[in-house]
Protein backbone atom coordinates (compact mmCIF):
# COMPACT_ATOMS: atom_id res chain seq x y z
CA UNK A 1 0.00 0.00 0.00
CA UNK A 2 1.30 3.44 -0.90
CA UNK A 3 1.39 6.02 1.85
CA UNK A 4 1.08 9.70 1.14
CA UNK A 5 2.39 12.43 3.36
CA UNK A 6 1.02 15.71 2.06
CA UNK A 7 0.98 18.75 4.28
CA UNK A 8 -1.85 20.99 3.03
CA UNK A 9 -0.30 24.06 4.69
CA UNK A 10 2.94 23.41 2.81
CA UNK A 11 1.06 23.06 -0.47
CA UNK A 12 -0.76 26.32 0.26
CA UNK A 13 2.56 28.07 0.89
CA UNK A 14 4.01 26.78 -2.38
CA UNK A 15 0.90 27.84 -4.26
CA UNK A 16 1.30 31.37 -2.87
CA UNK A 17 4.92 31.42 -4.07
CA UNK A 18 3.82 30.12 -7.48
CA UNK A 19 1.10 32.78 -7.64
CA UNK A 20 3.67 35.47 -6.88
CA UNK A 21 5.96 34.20 -9.65
CA UNK A 22 3.01 33.98 -12.05
CA UNK A 23 2.22 37.61 -11.26
CA UNK A 24 5.86 38.52 -11.93
CA UNK A 25 5.68 36.69 -15.27
CA UNK A 26 2.51 38.59 -16.17
CA UNK A 27 4.24 41.90 -15.38
CA UNK A 28 7.27 40.90 -17.45
CA UNK A 29 5.12 39.93 -20.44
CA UNK A 30 3.14 43.18 -20.16
CA UNK A 31 6.40 45.13 -20.05
CA UNK A 32 7.67 43.16 -23.07
CA UNK A 33 4.56 44.03 -25.07
CA UNK A 34 4.81 47.71 -24.11
CA UNK A 35 8.51 47.89 -24.93
CA UNK A 36 8.06 46.10 -28.26
CA UNK A 37 5.26 48.49 -29.19
CA UNK A 38 7.43 51.48 -28.31
CA UNK A 39 10.33 50.01 -30.27
CA UNK A 40 8.09 49.50 -33.30
CA UNK A 41 6.93 53.12 -33.15
CA UNK A 42 10.47 54.42 -32.70
CA UNK A 43 11.90 52.31 -35.52
CA UNK A 44 10.55 54.64 -38.17
CA UNK A 45 9.67 53.85 -41.73
CA UNK A 46 11.37 53.57 -45.07
CA UNK A 47 9.22 56.37 -46.56
CA UNK A 48 9.82 60.12 -46.64
CA UNK A 49 8.41 62.12 -43.69
CA UNK A 50 5.42 63.56 -45.60
CA UNK A 51 4.28 60.05 -46.51
CA UNK A 52 4.84 58.61 -43.02
CA UNK A 53 1.14 58.98 -42.25
CA UNK A 54 -1.78 57.70 -44.24
CA UNK A 55 -4.94 59.82 -44.20
CA UNK A 56 -8.03 57.78 -43.40
CA UNK A 57 -11.41 58.36 -44.95
CA UNK A 58 -14.41 59.07 -42.81
CA UNK A 59 -16.26 61.76 -40.93
CA UNK A 60 -14.35 63.87 -38.45
CA UNK A 61 -15.91 65.67 -35.49
CA UNK A 62 -15.92 69.48 -35.83
CA UNK A 63 -12.69 71.00 -34.51
CA UNK A 64 -10.78 67.67 -34.61
CA UNK A 65 -7.73 66.93 -36.73
CA UNK A 66 -8.25 64.71 -39.77
CA UNK A 67 -7.88 61.00 -39.11
CA UNK A 68 -4.54 59.48 -40.00
CA UNK A 69 -2.54 56.36 -39.33
CA UNK A 70 1.23 56.15 -39.02
CA UNK A 71 2.89 54.07 -41.68
CA UNK A 72 4.61 50.95 -40.42
CA UNK A 73 8.21 50.30 -41.33
CA UNK A 74 9.84 46.91 -41.83
CA UNK A 75 11.06 46.73 -38.21
CA UNK A 76 7.58 47.44 -36.83
CA UNK A 77 6.10 44.84 -39.17
CA UNK A 78 8.70 42.25 -38.10
CA UNK A 79 8.10 42.95 -34.39
CA UNK A 80 4.36 42.67 -34.92
CA UNK A 81 4.79 39.36 -36.71
CA UNK A 82 7.13 38.08 -33.97
CA UNK A 83 4.68 38.97 -31.21
CA UNK A 84 1.80 37.50 -33.20
CA UNK A 85 3.66 34.17 -33.38
CA UNK A 86 4.64 34.28 -29.70
CA UNK A 87 1.14 35.14 -28.50
CA UNK A 88 0.11 31.46 -28.57
CA UNK A 89 3.24 30.56 -26.54
CA UNK A 90 2.47 33.23 -23.95
CA UNK A 91 -1.12 32.03 -23.73
CA UNK A 92 0.03 28.41 -23.36
CA UNK A 93 2.36 29.42 -20.51
CA UNK A 94 -0.46 31.10 -18.66
CA UNK A 95 -2.78 28.14 -19.21
CA UNK A 96 -0.16 25.66 -17.98
CA UNK A 97 0.50 27.66 -14.84
CA UNK A 98 -3.23 27.93 -14.15
CA UNK A 99 -3.75 24.20 -14.78
CA UNK A 100 -0.84 23.27 -12.50
CA UNK A 101 -2.09 25.44 -9.66
CA UNK A 102 -5.68 24.24 -9.99
CA UNK A 103 -4.49 20.63 -10.23
CA UNK A 104 -2.44 20.98 -7.05
CA UNK A 105 -5.42 22.52 -5.25
CA UNK A 106 -7.78 19.76 -6.41
CA UNK A 107 -5.30 17.02 -5.52
CA UNK A 108 -4.70 18.46 -2.07
CA UNK A 109 -8.43 18.84 -1.46
CA UNK A 110 -8.98 15.24 -2.54
CA UNK A 111 -6.20 14.15 -0.19
CA UNK A 112 -7.81 16.04 2.70
CA UNK A 113 -11.22 14.60 1.85
CA UNK A 114 -9.62 11.14 1.76
CA UNK A 115 -8.14 11.75 5.22
CA UNK A 116 -11.56 12.75 6.51
CA UNK A 117 -13.10 9.73 4.87
CA UNK A 118 -10.45 7.44 6.37
CA UNK A 119 -11.01 8.99 9.80
CA UNK A 120 -14.75 8.46 9.44
CA UNK A 121 -14.18 4.79 8.53
CA UNK A 122 -11.91 4.35 11.55
CA UNK A 123 -14.49 5.94 13.85
CA UNK A 124 -17.24 3.75 12.46
CA UNK A 125 -15.06 0.67 12.88
CA UNK A 126 -14.34 1.67 16.48
CA UNK A 127 -18.05 2.14 17.14
CA UNK A 128 -18.75 -1.32 15.71
CA UNK A 129 -16.47 -3.05 18.23
CA UNK A 130 -18.55 -5.05 20.68
CA UNK A 131 -17.25 -4.11 24.09
CA UNK A 132 -19.34 -6.80 25.77
CA UNK A 133 -17.24 -9.46 24.04
CA UNK A 134 -14.05 -7.84 25.30
CA UNK A 135 -15.37 -7.83 28.89
CA UNK A 136 -16.02 -11.56 28.74
CA UNK A 137 -12.38 -12.34 28.09
CA UNK A 138 -11.43 -10.73 31.39
CA UNK A 139 -8.36 -9.22 29.86
CA UNK A 140 -6.60 -12.64 29.64
CA UNK A 141 -5.52 -14.38 26.51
Amino acid sequence: MVAWDIRPQGVQGQLKVTGTHAGDLEKALTALMTTMSEAAQAAGTAVPGAQATTPLQGPVAPGQAPLSQKALGPVAAALGEYLGEREKDFKAMAERIEAAVLGAVEATNAYCEGDLEAAEHAQNAAKAVRLDLLKDTGGHR
